[in-house]
């Protein structure tokens, strides 16, 4: 590449996340955007390895929106044959096991109706008929979701990258970043293993190494990455892509159809992360090896709702290096120390789900000259400026996802 290679806008990060900003900018008209992804192709890392649910109903207004948002937009995307996202607005089951989280969805269901999103209480019946191969005998409250549902994320990708590219954004994979160029505290360009390329402002949309990316500018934040595992099992009797996801959050469960075939993960109550510090640049982080005694306890979890179970053979494993946060929140928006250095990071496990909406809250912080006060919670500034120590922040993103489907979480 040229040694003048130029755009205002350059993208580090080929996933959901990344393909979502560079979407989201399109649309409001910002289309002198690059995209660059040192894997082969988009989607291939961390995002490859989603399960893809994509669910509104959270513990917060602004969250809850954020989710109404993405699925506005995947719903919208779904509606070009050319390039849509898979998305299957088939509802979702989310079941109490026990009184206290029937309280905690009496107040999930509050926030819903503050958001304006169409959130019910159903009875075992008609959860039974719409998921028949589930036991609910022993279920106390059944919450339910028209509008949730899941989607493929690698398709959702290529959706938003067929839709950018189409209003001039340009995406270029197999290309890596060394270093981000900056001069007089301020960003000034990217240069990679093909030459540099000079621009305004940089995304950090790097997913699990977006700690490197941020730490290359003299920024260090407290980026997690934490090890998640799902599994899908062979062809099962009653399963169907029309079926409802499920959340069984007092078993710490989540599961969907995956064609003919159950798609079932969970959340470890022990869980195991990898040090980003010991990652360089442009290396890959530790690969993953199929815990087969964790995926286990997830169908142990499952059985007693789903007494198929124990004989249905795993056909495949999936796993990845989601990032989480000490605070459990996004990091986005551009830093204080950095000018033009804007993050789109920490997802916390909602990159391809929330990806629309962290898209436009990327839009926001970037464009807007008084963002909202959710916005601004989650600027990068809240762990650059400010004292915290590397021990403690791991041991707190690792409990952010401990304790995903804890009561109150």
């Amino acid at each position: 590449m040229s040694d003048t290679e130029r755009a205002e806008i350059v993208i580090i990060g080929g996933g959901a996340v990344g393909c979502g900003v560079a979407y989201s900018l399109a649309e409001v008209g910002k289309t002198d955007v690059l995209l660059i992804e040192k894997e082969p192709t988009v989607a291939a890392v961390t995002t490859s390895q989603a399960a893809g649910l994509v669910g509104q109903v959270r513990n917060s207004v602004e969250r809850t929106k954020l989710a109404m948002w993405s699925v506005r937009t995947f719903s919208q995307l779904q509606q070009d044959e050319r390039a849509n996202p898979g998305w299957r607005q088939v509802g979702s089951l989310r079941i109490a096991l026990c009184d206290e989280r029937v309280e905690e969805f009496k107040r999930m269901k509050m926030v819903a109706d503050q958001a304006g999103l169409d959130v019910t209480f159903i009875d075992n019946q008609t959860a039974q008929d719409k998921w028949p191969a589930m036991n609910f005998d022993h279920v106390k409250a059944i919450l339910w979701c028209a509008s949730d549902g899941y989607l493929q994320p690698s398709d959702l990708t290529m959706a938003y990258v067929a839709h950018a590219r189409r209003k001039g954004v340009r995406f270029q994979t197999n290309r890596t970043v060394h270093n981000v160029l900056v001069k007089e505290g301020r960003v000034v360009g990217v240069e990679t293993d093909q030459g540099t390329i000079h621009c305004e402002t940089v995304i950090n949309a790097a997913g699990a190494h977006a700690f490197q990316i941020a730490r290359n500018v003299g920024l260090e934040l407290p980026i997690v990455p934490v090890r998640h595992e799902f599994f899908v099992t062979i062809s099962a009797k009653g399963m169907q892509p029309k079926l409802p996801v499920i959340r069984i959050p007092d078993a710490t469960l989540y599961l969907r159809a995956e064609t003919n075939a159950l798609l079932c993960g969970g959340w470890e109550t022990t869980s195991l992360s990898s040090d980003p510090r010991d990652v360089p640049i442009d290396k890959d982080l530790p690969n993953i090896q199929n815990d087969w005694e964790v995926l286990g306890q997830f169908a142990e979890q499952l059985a007693p709702h789903m007494p198929q179970i124990p004989d249905l053979g795993i056909r495949s494993v999936f796993k990845g290096w989601p990032t989480f946060t000490p605070d459990g929140r996004f990091i986005i928006g551009e830093s204080h120390r950095v000018r033009g250095f804007v993050m789109a990071g920490g997802c916390n496990a909602h990159g391809v789900s929330g990806s629309a909406g962290i898209g436009r809250h990327v839009v926001e912080a970037m464009l807007q000259s008084d963002p909202s006060p959710y916005v601004k919670s989650l600027s990068p500034n809240r762990f650059s400026e400010t004292t915290w120590e590397w021990e403690t922040a791991k041991k707190q993103a690792r409990h952010c996802y401990e304790t995903y489907y804890d009561l109150g979480h």
